[in-house]
C-alpha cells in the first residue's frame, strides 16, 4: 500500500460516489476517558537513552486525555521542583526522581511499578 491510500483510511477507501443518499462517517478519534488513579497501572524508569547521557525520569502507562495527563505532569514537576515534559502519552521529568515520583503517585492512589535498576 503506498502513502497517497494510506492518507485516506478513515473514510475506508470510498473517494468518490454517485449515490446522492450516499453518508460517509464522519472520522473522529475517540478520547479515552481517564481512568481512576486505583485502576491506572503506571511505570516509573530512568533514561538515558537519545538525551545527550542526561538522565530522565520517564513515566508511562497513563490512560485518559491528554488534559489529565498534563495536570499530572505539571504537579510532579511541581513536587519535584524541576523540568519537564509532556509528550507522546508519556511525562518526562529532568533528572533522577524515580523513588519520589513513586512516592507521590503511591500517596494519590496510582498503582506503580518501578522498572529497571
Amino acid at each position: 500500500m503506498d502513502k497517497k491510500s494510506k492518507k485516506f483510511s478513515g473514510f475506508d477507501g470510498l473517494m468518490f460516489s454517485t449515490n446522492p443518499d450516499q453518508k460517509l462517517d464522519s472520522y473522529e478519534e475517540s478520547e479515552d476517558e481517564t481512568l481512576k488513579p486505583q485502576h491506572q497501572n503506571l511505570r516509573v524508569q530512568l533514561d538515558k537513552k537519545q538525551r545527550g547521557g542526561k538522565a530522565v525520569t520517564l513515566i508511562t502507562g497513563f490512560i485518559g486525555v491528554e488534559d489529565d495527563l498534563k495536570a499530572l505532569g505539571k504537579v510532579l514537576k511541581t513536587k519535584c521542583g524541576v523540568g519537564g515534559a509532556v509528550k507522546d502519552g508519556e511525562i518526562l521529568i529532568q533528572g533522577d526522581f524515580r523513588q519520589k515520583i513513586i512516592d507521590l503517585l503511591l500517596a494519590d492512589g496510582y498503582k506503580v511499578k518501578k522498572i529497571g535498576g
